[in-house]
C-alpha cells in the first residue's frame, strides 16, 4: 500500500511541474504570439504553414520512437544509450540533407519561391533533435518533470524575445523560423546538462533489435499522425492564396492550443505512469478511463465555449485584420472534443508494448481525414473546416474499435467517461449563445468578458446540479491532491 501511495505522489508531482511548467511556458510564448500576431500579415503566416508542412512531414522520422523505447524497457544500460544517440545522429542528419535538396521543389509546388528559402534555414532544427531527445525521455523515464519544466520555461523566454526583437525590427515570416529554431537550441543545451545525458554515440547497433523494432512501429504511428494532421494545409496551401492559408492555419492554431500544448504532457506523464502498470490491465483501465473523464470534464466547456464566443475571441485576440477566422475557428472548436479522447489512448497503446495498435489506428484514422478534406476542397476553407468535424466522431470509434480490448475497454465504459463533461459543456453553450444574441452591440473584449464568466457560471452550474460527484472529484484531486476513484472499465 506504502508503495502505491509513494507512486501516487510521484505521478501527481509529475503531472503537477509537466503541467505547470507547459502552462507558464504557454503564457510566455502566447503573450508574445499575440503582440507579433498584430506586427505580421496573414500571408506571413501562410508561407510558414506552406513550409511547415514539409518540416513537420519530415520530422516523423526524426527517430524519437527510439529514444521512447527507452522509457518502455523495465531497464537500461548506458550502451543501449549510445545506441539510441548513435540512430537520431544518423536519421537526423539524413533528414536535415533531404530537406535542403527538397526545398527547391516544395517551393515550385506551392509557387512560392521564398519558401526554399525558408525549409533550407530550417534545416538547423534536426541539428538540436538528439540533443533534446536523449535527455527528456532520461528525464520522463525517472518521471523528474521539474528540471524539464525549469529548461522549457528558461527556452520559452528566449524564444518569445527573439520572435519580439524579429517582429518589431520587420523580419516579417523570418521571425516564425527563427524563434522555434532559438527554442529548440536552448532546449538542447539546457536538457542534456539538467539530465547529465552527453554520451558518446555509438553506431555498433548489434543487440538493438527490440529498440529498432519498437521505434519503428513508432516510426509508423508518427507517419500517420503527421499525414493526417497536415495534409489539410498540404492541399489548401496549393489550392488557395498565402492569406486564406494564414486564415486556416492559425485557426487550426488556436482551437487546438489544448489539444496540441496541454494533452502531450499530460501524455507524457501518462506513458511511464502507465507503463508501470502494464502487468495489471484491470488497473490500467480503471486509470485510463479515469483519466479521460477529468480531461473531458475539463476541455469540453473550452472548446465549446471557443465555438459560441468565436468572432469576439479572435478580435479580441487576433485584432479586426483576422476578422474573416471567427467562423472557421467556430467550426474547428466542433471536432477537438472528440479529436482530444482520440489522442489519449496513444500512451496507453505504448505502455502495454503494443506500439503496432498506435500504427494501425493512426492509419485508419488518417484515411478517415484525407478523406474527408478531399472532399471538404471543392467547399473551400470553410469545407475543410466542416471535413474536421465531421470525420471527428470516427477517430475515437475507431481506436475503441482496433484497440478497446486490449486495453480492457468497453463503449460503454467509454461513453460513461465521456457523457457528463460533454453533454454539460453543450448546455453551457447554449446559454453562451442564447445571451449573445440578446446582447446589444458591444466591443470585442467587453462582449468577451461578459460571455466567459457566464459560460463559465453555468457550466459549473449544470455539472454540480447533474454530476455533483465528479466536480467533489477534481476539487479533491487539484485542492486537496488526494487521488481520484477509478472508473469502471
Amino acid at each position: 500500500m506504502a508503495d502505491i501511495m509513494s507512486f501516487t505522489d510521484t505521478v501527481r508531482s509529475a503531472v503537477a511541474w509537466r503541467s505547470g511548467g507547459q502552462i507558464v511556458a504557454q503564457i510566455i510564448t502566447w503573450s508574445v504570439t499575440l503582440a507579433v500576431v498584430r506586427i505580421l500579415d496573414p500571408a506571413d503566416y501562410g508561407l510558414f504553414a506552406m513550409g511547415q508542412v514539409v518540416v513537420t512531414f519530415l520530422a516523423f522520422l526524426n527517430g524519437y520512437g527510439f529514444a521512447s523505447a527507452l522509457i518502455q524497457r523495465e531497464e537500461i544500460d548506458r550502451r543501449i544509450v549510445q545506441q539510441t544517440f548513435g540512430m537520431l545522429i544518423l536519421v537526423n542528419a539524413a533528414i536535415a540533407a533531404t530537406q535542403f535538396a527538397l526545398a527547391p521543389v516544395a517551393a515550385a509546388y506551392y509557387g512560392q519561391p521564398m519558401v526554399a528559402d525558408l525549409l533550407r534555414l530550417q534545416t538547423l532544427i534536426f541539428i538540436a533533435i538528439p540533443f533534446i531527445a536523449i535527455p527528456e525521455v532520461l528525464l520522463m523515464r525517472a518521471l523528474d518533470f521539474k528540471r524539464h519544466a525549469v529548461v522549457n520555461v528558461i527556452a520559452a523566454i528566449v524564444s518569445a524575445g527573439v520572435a519580439l526583437v524579429l517582429a518589431l525590427l520587420g523580419f516579417g515570416v523570418w521571425t516564425l523560423i527563427w524563434a522555434p529554431i532559438a527554442l529548440l537550441f536552448v532546449r538542447a543545451v539546457g536538457l542534456t546538462i539538467a539530465a547529465r545525458s552527453l554520451v558518446w554515440p555509438s553506431f555498433d547497433f548489434r543487440g538493438s533489435g527490440n529498440l529498432f523494432t519498437y521505434g519503428s512501429w513508432l516510426l509508423a504511428s508518427h507517419l500517420c499522425w503527421t499525414v493526417a494532421t497536415q495534409a489539410d494545409i498540404f492541399l489548401a496551401g496549393r489550392a488557395f492564396d498565402p492569406h486564406q492559408v494564414g486564415l486556416y492555419s492559425e485557426a487550426i492554431f488556436l482551437v487546438t492550443i489544448v489539444t496540441a500544448r496541454f494533452i502531450p504532457p499530460l501524455n507524457d506523464v501518462a506513458f511511464p505512469s502507465f507503463a508501470r502498470l502494464q502487468s495489471d490491465r484491470e488497473a490500467l483501465a480503471r486509470g485510463f478511463l479515469t483519466a479521460i473523464r477529468l480531461i473531458v470534464l475539463v476541455v469540453s466547456p473550452i472548446f465549446l465555449g471557443m465555438n459560441a464566443t468565436a468572432e469576439p475571441l479572435v478580435l479580441t485576440a487576433f485584432g479586426p485584420k483576422w476578422t474573416e477566422m471567427a467562423p472557421i475557428v467556430g467550426t474547428l472548436a466542433l471536432a477537438m472534443p472528440a479529436f482530444t479522447i482520440y489522442i489519449l489512448f496513444a500512451p496507453a497503446f505504448n505502455a502495454i508494448d503494443r506500439p503496432d495498435l498506435s500504427a494501425k489506428t493512426s492509419a485508419v484514422v488518417t484515411a478517415i481525414l484525407v478523406g474527408a478534406f478531399l472532399i471538404g476542397l471543392p467547399h473551400g476553407i470553410s469545407g475543410l473546416a466542416w471535413a474536421w468535424v465531421l470525420a471527428s466522431p470516427l477517430l475515437p470509434l475507431t481506436v475503441l474499435t482496433m484497440g478497446g480490448r486490449a486495453l480492457g475497454i468497453t463503449a460503454s465504459g467509454l461513453l460513461g467517461a465521456i457523457t457528463p463533461g460533454l453533454g454539460a459543456a453543450c448546455g453551457m453553450a447554449l446559454v453562451v449563445r442564447a445571451l449573445a444574441a440578446a446582447l446589444p452591440d458591444l466591443p470585442a473584449p467587453l462582449e468577451l468578458a461578459v460571455l466567459v464568466p457566464t459560460g463559465a457560471l453555468a457550466y459549473l452550474g449544470i455539472v454540480y446540479v447533474l454530476r455533483r460527484d465528479m466536480l467533489l472529484e477534481l476539487f479533491r484531486l487539484v485542492v486537496r491532491k488526494q487521488p481520484p476513484a477509478v472508473a469502471s472499465a
